[in-house]
């Protein structure tokens, strides 16, 4: 983004006007394009669909730069979320009418609380749902997935994947996620969901506290060091964040910062000693919080907020910072398959402005292929993203087929699906998916056939989110110049079978390419019923 004064956009710029810099050494600008995402973009149209037929492609305004509110209870104060609240539905009510957003919160888990709409009231609609306004904690409370629905539901995927015996006792037990740890995973979630919208988008990000980096500096990357699960955390995030053009705008949930300590009802502070440690104490904490969140936003291109009180201006600025913007593409002067973080510089060749731009990208490293591989036997990738009610992942598109299997099996047929202890009336389901090929990563080999492997799964859960049945498996794909053909025209075809109950269940369904390290997930609302 280019902009001058009180981020007024500077338009009608050309390649000519730009330099890009990568280490320090110049770069050729391979394509140059100018974006201005219209104030009344109209909302995508909704597939089409034949009845029992469902999609994970993401309806999203047609734009070249969408809006989304991440409400972050994981990391905000009690306080604070209640000042949140307040400004975001003061911003809601008096909103451009055809501003669409979409609006997303973070307490245990990420979930997706409201679509992009224009619609004000079905925003203030979930803004006050009982069912996305998680009680208030302490942020400094640790945050755990390893409730015993989780822990069933990555048991039966690591079985079928073959990460562990399949008749073997579920011992799987998930540890603790620190706060950070946390956040990147639910920043990874939601860049997933992002994935298959084109163009920009713009994270307006509520938080107290602002407890990860994605892009350190040289201290933070040795601290880091001593967690190396938490450095490849925070590279999978930069990546994701990259590939799904998500720019951040951290907004301060707290405000403009007030020393509390010496109100009348707040007990006072500790004297002496304590009392000018626990000042330092705090000048640091909110001089950290502050360097996190301007490090999020110049990492990925867009603006922190942390000056002002009014958080409703502060949305409408982001969005309005974030409608106009150039792309810039270059190719890399190496491949260098190093691991290391590489710079990005890009300036004017004439004139001064601001601007904001991705300031660099980590390489990928030669043996990252090689420990995905290994990490996908030791643990599957897929179940995290299968957790019943978390948002859709887009990175592969796919329609899914749920109709009841004509005809039946016979009752004394084994059963469809993982849970061995099923009983009861059981209607047998197919499911078939049709995964659109363009998003999963085919090799040409020298005699023109493409091949690729990817995972399919599926879960059915009970309306507390306990798994009631379970079916997967890994397929190879080696498709000759015919089939290839084919698949290019209708797509690639996968059928899988589950015995389920009468009952209101939500069957969660995913794809994951064991090669590119992608995935696309779908969760949809069913009312079975036994057959007859």
């Amino acid at each position: 983004m280019v902009t001058r004064g009180d981020d007024d956009p500077v338009l009608g710029l050309h390649r000519q006007d730009f330099q890009i810099f990568e280490d320090g050494k110049p770069q050729a600008i391979n394509l140059f394009e100018e974006h201005t995402a219209p104030a009344n973009a109209p909302t995508a149209a909704p597939m089409q669909l034949p009845p029992d037929v469902y999609s994970n492609v993401p309806a999203a305004p047609q734009s070249d730069a969408i809006n989304v509110l991440l409400l972050d209870n994981l990391n905000t104060e009690p306080q604070d979320q209640i000042n949140v609240h307040k400004q975001i539905a003061d911003f809601v009510t008096h909103k451009q009418p055809s501003a669409q957003i979409a609006v997303f919160m973070l307490g245990s888990k990420l979930q997706l609380a409201q679509g992009f709409t224009a619609d004000a009231s079905a925003l203030l609609a979930a803004l006050n749902s009982k069912e996305f306004n998680t009680p208030a904690r302490p942020i400094a409370a640790l945050a755990t997935r390893s409730d015993q629905a989780t822990e069933q539901m990555q048991q039966a995927l690591m079985s079928m994947s073959g990460a562990r015996d399949a008749g073997g006792p579920a011992e799987l037990q998930l540890k603790a996620m620190d706060r950070g740890v946390q956040t990147l995973d639910a920043l990874q979630q939601l860049a997933r969901y992002l994935a298959g919208i084109p163009g920009r988008k713009n994270l307006i990000w509520f938080a107290s506290a602002f407890p990860i980096s994605i892009f350190p500096t040289a201290r933070e990357q040795q601290e880091a060091n001593r967690r190396p699960e938490l450095i490849g955390q925070m590279h999978e995030t930069a990546g994701l964040l990259t590939a799904s053009k998500v720019a951040v705008y951290p907004m301060g949930a707290q405000g403009i910062h007030v020393d509390r300590s010496m109100d009348a009802d707040s007990g006072g502070s500790a004297q002496g000693d304590n009392f000018a440690r626990d000042a330092a104490r705090d000048l640091v904490n909110r001089t950290s919080n502050s360097a996190a969140m301007e490090q999020l936003a110049s990492g990925t291109g867009g603006e922190a907020f942390y000056t002002s009180n009014n958080l409703s201006q502060s949305i409408e600025s982001a969005i309005q910072n974030g409608s106009h913007y150039y792309t810039l593409v270059y190719t890399p002067p190496s491949v260098q398959m190093d691991g290391k973080y590489h710079h990005i510089e890009v300036k004017l060749v004439e004139g001064k402005a601001n601007l904001a731009y991705r300031r660099g990208y980590y390489a990928d490293s030669a043996s990252t292929e090689a420990k995905a591989a290994k990490t996908t036997l030791q643990a599957d990738p897929l179940p995290a993203m299968l957790v019943n009610g978390l948002p859709a992942s887009t990175q592969i598109l796919y329609q899914a087929r749920i109709v009841p299997l004509a005809p039946q099996p016979a009752a004394d047929a084994p059963r469809a699906g993982g849970n061995g202890k099923l009983a009861g009336p059981l209607t047998r389901y197919k499911v078939d998916l049709v995964i659109n090929p363009a998003t999963i990563k085919l090799d040409l080999a020298p005699d023109l056939t493409h091949s690729g492997k990817i995972e399919v799964a599926l879960i059915a859960y009970d309306p507390a989110g306990k798994p009631v049945n379970w079916a997967g498996e890994t397929l190879g794909l080696t498709l000759n110049a015919a089939s290839y053909a084919q698949v290019e025209r209708i797509g690639i075809p996968v059928h899988l079978q589950l015995d389920l109950p009468a009952a209101e269940l939500s069957l969660a369904s995913g794809v994951y390419d064991l090669s590119a390290h992608k995935a696309g997930t779908l969760e949809i609302p069913l009312v079975t019923k036994v057959a007859q």
